[in-house]
């Protein structure tokens, strides 16, 4: 049960990393294009709340599965 968890976690960490950086091109995109303002501050939003998300995560795994000693 334990390594299902595990892999559970791992595939939601990896989700959350994958969306950082799909966000943040799209942002640069958006940028280099000249696309709206708004749209850029849309995606920075989105980015550090997926940004969060994948740092809480990282601290769960860490707690969880951890060495102790």
């Amino acid at each position: 049960m334990n390594s299902i968890l595990q892999v559970a976690l791992s595939m939601l960490i990896l989700t959350a990393r994958i969306g950082v950086v799909v966000i943040l091109a799209l942002g640069f995109w958006n940028m280099f294009r000249g696309g709206p303002g708004s749209l850029s501050q849309k995606l920075m939003r989105a980015r550090v709340l997926v940004q969060f998300v994948a740092v809480i995560l990282l601290m769960i795994a860490v707690a969880l599965f951890a060495p102790k000693g």
